[in-house]
Parts: structure tokens; C-alpha cells; sequence
């Protein structure tokens, strides 16, 4: 009989929203979609939101799971000394969705991930959604801790990938018939996601090509993207209005984010920072070629752009666009589909130990 998982989010109050309403936040689908996968193949899961690090308690006692994944790093290492006093068949996973450069800017990461190690026994493992970064982390800990076994460092620092529910949605293209092309960056709007360089590559690719721009964006959710959002802004209100618009979009709903993506004509996720991107998922599921940094492993390598390179990035919406209009093939989605597979493999290996 497999396990029965918990998996717990801190609500996000940047939302500006109250407690027991979430938009769908990266690391909320994140989560989501590997319980929701889990239901499907018959593990009993569930997932939950809760304010704060006294709230776990209670969720813990109402569910009785045996392993509980705590979704990013914001419980406090010592809470699990009182959370195993009170729950001590429960085996607890953190689980991190970041590579370190986006860790870099989290203040707290590399004393935390110190902090949890000195935790870790039978009942408490740290997880990545990133080999890479668990490979790091692993070598980093056996620097700090070097009387730990190596085998005991990977037994404990584990690899929990994402899972994406890849669908059978035809794949369709706009050839821009309205002389208009549909540029969408979406997320949040961070340093590492790279938005100004990609606006400006989207324009470029514009101008040379006699089209409009609309250049789509969230405006939802500002994370330390302050300046960028103003240079995003300006860089617009300094061009010819209306060939070129920035499109700003409210933070939504997963289904209704979907509404907005299949109307994009290309995607651009050209970052300096990924474990997985959902974006990215979301819009090659729904048929729209994209254009990715190298971060992104389980998109092809021929639609990669050097994230500092404007015309590299010019040159691969060029390939991007014109692979879907000549191929019937989308060797994205079908690497996704690989990806998830091997995730689903990895997950139920997991909840069945």
C-alpha cells in the first residue's frame, strides 16, 4: 500500500488576497499537479494552504499522513524539533524549486539548508525539483558535514521532480494574418526571469519582419522586479504607438491563464534561472512554439537563445515560428510528455518505499 501524503504551501499573502482564496502561483501548480497525478494513480493525497508555521500542526492531526512535503523553504529548521515530538511517524520532505543563482537571492537559503541537514534523520529529508541542484547541495553539505557518509548524504537529499498534465490538445498556428504578432512572457516578474532583454528581442524580431507587437506580461506579482517593470514600461512608452503595446495581465486562475496563452503566437522564457518552468509547459502543451535559455533541459536545444544576446534570441524566434509552421511535429510536447513520465515514475517509486 503506498503512502499517504500531505502536501503543504504557505499562502501567499503577496496576493494581496485573503487567506483561503490562491491564484495559481508557480509553486502552487507545482504542487498541484504532482498531488492531483498522485489521486490518479491511487495515493491518497491532498494538499493545503496554511498562514504560517503554527498551522501545520493542525492540518498534520486532521489528514494523519505519513510523509508531509513542505513546498519551499519557509518553516523554520527548529519547528521540526516540536513537529517531531508530536508527529513521530510522519516522515517530512522540503522540497526546493529553485537552482542556486535564484537561491543566491534568497537570504536564508544556504543557513537553512545547513539548519535542516542538522535535522535530518529517518523522519526528515531535503528535496530538489532539480538534479543539478541537488547534486550542489549534496556536495555543498559534505563540505559543512564531513563526517556524514556520502551514501548517507544521498539517501537524504533527494530529487522530486515536477509533473505537468500533458494533454492531447491539437497543435495549432497563427500565421499572423492581422499583421500582428503575440509575444507572451509571462510570470513573475524577478531580475533572473529576464523580461527587458526579451521585450527588446520581441521588438527587434518585429521591426525587421514589418510587424505590430503585442508584447504580454504579468502584472500580478512583482517579486524584487521593481526596476525591471519600469524599464519594461518605459521602454514601451518610448515607441510608436499602436504598433507596439505591452500587454499587461492580471494574475489569474490556471484555466483562465490557458485562455490568455493560446492566443499568444510565440513564447519567450529566455531565462537565466530554471528547475522545470511551468510556463513554458503551459504554452508548448497548448501548441505554441517557444523560445527558452538553456535552463529549461527538457526543451529542444535548437529552440535555446543566449539570454544575453538580443539577436541570437531574434534568430531563434525566426526558427522557433518557422518549425511550426512547416512541421506537424512538436518535438517540445513530445519531450514533455518524456519528462513526465519519468517524474510520475520517480513520484510513485517515492510513495511507495
Amino acid at each position: 500500500m503506498s503512502n499517504k501524503i500531505l502536501f503543504i504551501l504557505k499562502h501567499r499573502e503577496s496576493y494581496g488576497l485573503p487567506y483561503g482564496y490562491t491564484l495559481s502561483s508557480g509553486l502552487y501548480n507545482s504542487a498541484n499537479f504532482v498531488c492531483q497525478m498522485l489521486q490518479r494513480n491511487n495515493v491518497n493525497a491532498k494538499l493545503v494552504e496554511v498562514v504560517d508555521n503554527n498551522s501545520i500542526d493542525k492540518e498534520v492531526a486532521l489528514f494523519q499522513p505519513n510523509i508531509v512535503i513542505i513546498e519551499a523553504y519557509w518553516v523554520v529548521p527548529e519547528k521540526f524539533d516540536i513537529l517531531h515530538k508530536l508527529h513521530p511517524n510522519v516522515k517530512w520532505v522540503v522540497r526546493a524549486h529553485s537552482e542556486l543563482p535564484f537561491l543566491a537571492n534568497e537570504g536564508i537559503a544556504m543557513d537553512w539548508t545547513k539548519r535542516y541537514y542538522d535535522r535530518i534523520s529517518d523522519n526528515l529529508v531535503l528535496a530538489f525539483n532539480s538534479k543539478r541542484t541537488r547534486d550542489d547541495i549534496a556536495n555543498i553539505l559534505s563540505v559543512q558535514f564531513p563526517d556524514a557518509l556520502p551514501e548517507d548524504i544521498d539517501s537524504n537529499i533527494i530529487y522530486l521532480p515536477n509533473y505537468y498534465p500533458v494533454t492531447n490538445k491539437e497543435v495549432r498556428f497563427d500565421d499572423m494574418e492581422d499583421g500582428t504578432i503575440d509575444v507572451g512572457c509571462f510570470g513573475a516578474i524577478r531580475p533572473m526571469k529576464n523580461h527587458l532583454t526579451q521585450a527588446v528581442a520581441a521588438l527587434k524580431y518585429a521591426d525587421d519582419n514589418g510587424l505590430n507587437l503585442n508584447f504580454h506580461i504579468n502584472k500580478g506579482r512583482i517579486e524584487r522586479g521593481d526596476e525591471v517593470y519600469k524599464n519594461l514600461v518605459a521602454l514601451f512608452n518610448g515607441l510608436p504607438s499602436p504598433r507596439y503595446n505591452l500587454i499587461e495581465h492580471k494574475w489569474l486562475k490556471h484555466s483562465d491563464f490557458i485562455k490568455v496563452v493560446r492566443q499568444m503566437d510565440i513564447g519567450l522564457q529566455v531565462s537565466f534561472s530554471e528547475t522545470f518552468n511551468i510556463v513554458a509547459a503551459d504554452l508548448v502543451d497548448n501548441g505554441i512554439p517557444i523560445v527558452t535559455s538553456n535552463q529549461i533541459k527538457w526543451v529542444s536545444s535548437r529552440f535555446y537563445a543566449d539570454p544575453t544576446d538580443v539577436n541570437d534570441i531574434v534568430k531563434k524566434i525566426s526558427r522557433a515560428i518557422n518549425f511550426k509552421r512547416l512541421s506537424p511535429i512538436d518535438i517540445n510536447k513530445k519531450r514533455l510528455k518524456k519528462y513526465c513520465q519519468a517524474s510520475k515514475s520517480i513520484w510513485l517509486d517515492f510513495c511507495n518505499e
